[in-house]
């Protein structure tokens, strides 16, 4: 009975699950079977075959019952047949997939039996790692409380110490502030609120550290205050053991700007100027409006200048002794140097920040104070140079207190002991150019006055030419007169000696002078003539040659009075020394140029006076000299005294005229080389001659002997005169002091007629065959030889003249003596 009741229970729930996909037809015969109360208990979800057999048993009777359960099997057979050949392919799909799940069924219990594995090793290792983090943290705990419990114990003995150090006063304070730091250090990453034990040494440890700081101040500001290294030193090396140098370094210095930013908006507070300039006024009196153009406003503005720079003077210094100390200074302990503390990570020095916010302040506020009033901008332009004069006074102070404070340093025991750094090198440099190699300070300082420099420089300009313009009026013809020249050396002296509180300023204002000096030139050279009378050497002083001569004066007493005045810098700046020299060499150059052809045309006509005659009669005396020598010495004489004399400028003159001497010196000989037929009574006039020439170009120079090249050709063709062919040929003058050329046309003199000279075989005159140049005289001399080598063989002659050999020699001398030059 159980049994069958179990088997008919299995199969009527899986023929239930079947049935309830069952198709339309077949919906009648299945429901029959679903609504059948016999099998309802077989659909509950809490049937028990058991339960329901014992019940079966005791209602009612097992045949009918087991018939029952007999009927509802071979029903259900039925259906489940129906449902197979119903769905018979399904069933068949269905039994395909089953076999593969048979063959994932391995890798299922292998994963199962893992699962199973982990849980009892989970189970095994639970206990033992919840006792292990539990004694961990324990241990921890205690870790931490015996950490907390050995800094309370360091605490309180440091605590115990402080109050012993405290009590000695600023003797101890470094050792106080040494035991305050380890405090911080203990106090550091813990809780130690609310331990009664230390409750009180926490309190203590606050208020020392207080105590600590302040004194450490007041100590480094009273140090600072009356530049005693030992008590800075005392004080960083406090603030050092306190953690807190740089924090302290920064604020000490950023404390120094802001004081100096108001002092240098007060100084310029055009409100305070005002005032103070009214206040100056006598009682009962209206003062007007106009502080920039009244002497108290200004009085009052450079002494607050003045005021400020010995502020900023104190100020740098006291930053600068702070530095100096910070260079000297090391930490006992560790013996780091205070500044590399400071310094460190590529940060520049607290005098270089220090300085660099110093400049930029005045920078900014001097424009900002500039822009608000014009009449504070048109006082600091106005007196420029006496505002550069307190900035070079505040640089030579700082200067110098840096070289004075470096042997304070380096005499003081506090830091001299072993603890500290050792005199080096770079103790005795600057230390404003301690961080940056590239940085100038004095430019950075002076960068400010830069807007003040360029309007006071333009201002000055105009002062210069105001008095050239009045001196030249429009359509004036007349040059400056001695006053009026004196009024512009005059405005160039003050602009100068007012410049001279700085070598930069003097230099620029000399620029302006030289300036000055070429708006004269231009002006002068308007006045020069430039007309025929302007060179004219034949009757007295035209009127346009009084007024070139009145301009070179003028431009002389100029130059004179410039160079005078800066004389101290070396000399005049070479544009307005080129200036003044070129225009002068322009005034003088047609005057000179008419005496020089003047001369020239004076020594040509030596041609046309009479050399060949022989020696004179004893009874009857030579003539000292020629005509046209005479005639030379008159005119030289005549234009010295006329024209030149008139010159102030007599080594300007005279530098023009010795040039004009040694072409004389030249043109003579060439001309005299020329003179054929040459007798012996035509070669003892022109022996008179040339000593007679020495006195002729005397006036023209300061000693004839310092003519140079010249004089020694004179001097030395002078005894070739008297001298053979032979001799002549073989002078050591030749070559080097006597050119070949005119040595060739002096022998052509002693040659036959039939030896024609140069321009004679090529008929020039004698005036363009000296206008030769000089590469072309060998063709011309080798031309004329070869003419009277082919005439003599065209008459058939036998021999030569005996000086053909000799100047076919000196020929090719010259010849050879040229092509070396050239190579």
């Amino acid at each position: 009975m159980f049994g069958l009741v179990h088997f008919l229970s299995l199969k009527f729930t899986s023929s239930c699950d079947e049935v309830a996909n069952m198709d339309g037809s077949r919906e009648a015969s299945t429901n029959s079977l679903l609504n059948d109360e016999c099998y309802a208990d077989f659909l509950t979800e809490d049937f028990d075959v058991k339960t329901y057999t014992a019940q079966a048993i005791h209602h009612a009777v097992i045949a009918e019952q087991l018939a029952k359960l007999a009927q509802g099997i071979s029903q259900l057979d039925k259906e489940l047949h129906s449902q197979v050949v119903a769905r018979h392919e399904e069933l068949l799909a269905q039994a395909t997939g089953i076999e593969s799940l048979e063959g994932n069924t391995p890798l299922a219990h292998i994963s199962l039996n893992l699962f199973v594995f982990s849980r009892r090793i989970r189970t095994k290792i639970v206990d033992p790692y919840n006792k292990i983090v539990a004694r961990t943290a324990q241990l921890a705990r205690l870790q931490v409380a015996c950490d907390l419990l050995r800094r309370i114990i360091r605490i309180l003995y440091l605590s115990k110490r402080l109050q012993g150090q405290l009590q000695g006063g600023s003797r101890e304070i470094t050792k106080a502030a040494q035991s305050l730091n380890e405090l911080d250090y203990l106090s550091q990453g813990v809780d130690l609120s609310g331990i009664d034990v230390i409750e009180n040494d926490l309190l203590l440890i606050s208020r020392a550290r207080l105590e600590v700081e302040n004194q450490a101040k007041r100590l480094l500001e009273q140090g600072m205050e009356i530049q005693n290294p030992t008590q800075v030193g005392t004080a960083l090396q406090v603030f050092h053991n306190l953690g807190s140098l740089r924090e302290t370094i920064s604020g000490v210095v950023e404390g120094y700007r802001t004081t100096i930013q108001d002092n240098v908006t007060t100084a310029l507070d055009i409100k305070g100027l005002t005032q103070s300039a009214d206040s100056r006024g006598a009682p009962g009196r209206a003062v007007m409006s106009t502080p920039g153009n009244t002497a108290a406003f200004r009085a009052t503005l450079w002494t607050n200048l003045e005021k400020l720079m010995d502020q900023i003077c104190a100020a740098c210094g006291q930053v600068q002794h702070l530095q100096k100390v910070l260079t000297k200074k090391r930490d006992p302990v560790t013996h780091v140097c205070f500044i590399n503390e400071i310094i460190k990570d590529g940060q520049p020095d607290i005098l270089y920040t220090f300085w660099s916010d110093v400049t930029h302040t005045l920078s900014v506020e001097f424009q900002r104070a500039t822009a608000a009033s014009s009449f504070l901008k048109q006082a600091l332009e106005g007196e420029y140079p006496k505002l550069l004069r307190l900035y070079n006074d505040l640089w030579r102070r700082l200067l110098q207190y840096s070289s004075s404070i470096q042997g304070v340093i380096s005499s003081s025991a506090v830091l001299d002991n072993a603890m500290d750094l050792p005199t080096t090198e770079t103790d005795n440099q600057d230390l404003f150019t301690h961080a940056k190699h590239d940085y100038n300070p004095e430019k950075a300082l002076k960068d400010s006055l830069q807007p003040y420099e360029a309007a006071y420089l333009s201002k000055s300009l105009s002062r210069l030419f105001d008095p050239i313009n009045l001196v030249f009026p429009m359509g004036g013809r007349n040059p400056p007169s001695h006053d009026e020249l004196d009024s512009i050396i005059k405005t160039i002296t003050s602009e100068l000696n007012v410049a001279s509180v700085d070598t930069s300023l003097t230099l620029a204002v000399v620029k302006n002078a030289a300036k000055t000096v070429q708006l004269f030139c231009v002006k002068s050279e308007q006045l020069l003539s430039t007309q025929g009378d302007a060179s004219q050497v034949i009757g007295p002083l035209t009127e346009g040659q009084r007024r070139n001569i009145a301009v070179v004066n003028s431009l002389y007493r100029l130059y004179q009075a410039v160079a005078k005045v800066i004389s101290g810098l070396g000399s005049c700046p070479l544009a307005a020394e080129h200036a003044l020299t070129a225009l002068m060499a322009s005034a003088v150059q047609p005057l000179l140029l008419s005496v020089s052809d003047s001369i020239e045309a004076i020594i040509i006509t030596m041609h046309q006076e009479y050399f060949s005659g022989s020696m004179s009669t004893p009874g009857k005396p030579d003539v000292p000299c020629s005509l046209y020598m005479r005639e030379l010495q008159g005119f030289v004489g005549r234009v010295m005294a006329d024209y030149f004399r008139h010159f102030q400028c007599v080594d300007f003159i005279y530098d023009n005229t010795e040039s004009i001497a040694q072409r004389c010196i030249t043109l003579f000989i060439r001309h005299a080389s020329l003179l054929r037929p040459l007798g012996e009574g035509g070669k003892m006039r022109l022996a008179a001659d040339f000593a007679q020439m020495e006195l002729a170009v005397a006036p023209l120079c300061r000693r004839v002997s310092e003519l140079g090249k010249p004089y020694r050709l004179l001097r030395s063709f002078r005894p070739l005169l008297f001298q053979n062919s032979e001799l002549i040929a073989s002078s050591p003058a030749v070559g080097d002091l006597i050119p070949y050329s005119t040595l060739l046309h002096f022998l052509f003199t002693r040659a036959p007629s039939e030896l024609k000279s140069p321009h004679q075989v090529h008929t020039l005159y004698i005036q363009k065959y000296l206008d030769t140049p000089s590469n072309e005289w060998i063709r011309l001399f080798q031309g004329a030889l070869e003419a009277y080598m082919q005439s003599v063989k065209a008459r058939q002659g036998k021999e030569f003249a005996p000086v053909y050999p000799i100047m076919v020699q000196l020929l090719q001398r010259a010849t050879s003596g040229a092509q070396d030059s050239r190579t």
